[in-house]
């Protein structure tokens, strides 16, 4: 999953560096290892990264001077910043848990009273595509979150659904031009 994960960031970082602009620090939230944030904080060295997941998990993370390892649980607290980054975790999760995690994020960019915004990079079922192919794909993944997790991909009614339930007051949403996922911002 890493090597996955490390080509998407090379691309995702090269093809929308807009979406980092104007951030002091970022906590990646259910970061596990690092692997994320690594290439976020080699290109923007200015930017103060955190990873943040269960204490086990970051136990095992990356050693880096570029970014910090905190081990906490999402459904409490999450440390304060001008982004949270979720990178694949909502679709872990059911639209209840999805809401709850939402709702800690906003208290967390809140806190830090700089306005912030939360980063989520999901699937988001047939969201401007016209890809047959992409469109399948992202039921594949609906299908397997449902079997494994009991949870699911959010189609872009489902994902406005838990977004304004959470608080949020406005978000963008856009494709992203990697593959089936998109980037979706909110803002308190």
């Amino acid at each position: 999953m890493a090597s996955v994960s490390n080509s998407f960031m090379r691309g995702f970082i090269a093809s929308y560096p807009h979406i980092f602009d104007g951030l002091n620090n970022l906590v990646d939230v259910g970061g596990g290892t690092g692997t994320a944030v690594k290439f976020i904080a080699e290109a923007f060295p200015r930017l103060r990264c955190t990873v943040f997941d269960l204490p086990h998990v970051v136990a095992k993370a990356l050693k880096s001077e570029s970014f910090d390892v905190v081990g906490g649980d999402m459904f409490e607290k999450i440390p304060p910043a001008d982004a949270i980054f979720l990178k694949n975790v909502l679709h872990d999760w059911n639209d209840e848990d999805c809401v709850r995690i939402l709702k800690r994020c906003k208290e967390a960019i809140e806190s830090n009273n700089n306005g912030g915004k939360v980063i989520v990079v999901d699937i988001v079922i047939g969201f401007e595509s016209n890809d047959p192919k992409a469109i399948e794909t992202s039921l594949f993944f609906d299908i397997s979150m449902m079997g494994f997790f009991g949870s699911r991909e959010r189609n872009q009614q489902e994902w406005h659904d838990v977004i304004i339930t959470a608080g949020y007051s406005d978000y963008k949403m856009c494709p992203v031009q990697l593959g089936v996922y998109s980037v979706v911002e909110l803002y308190p």
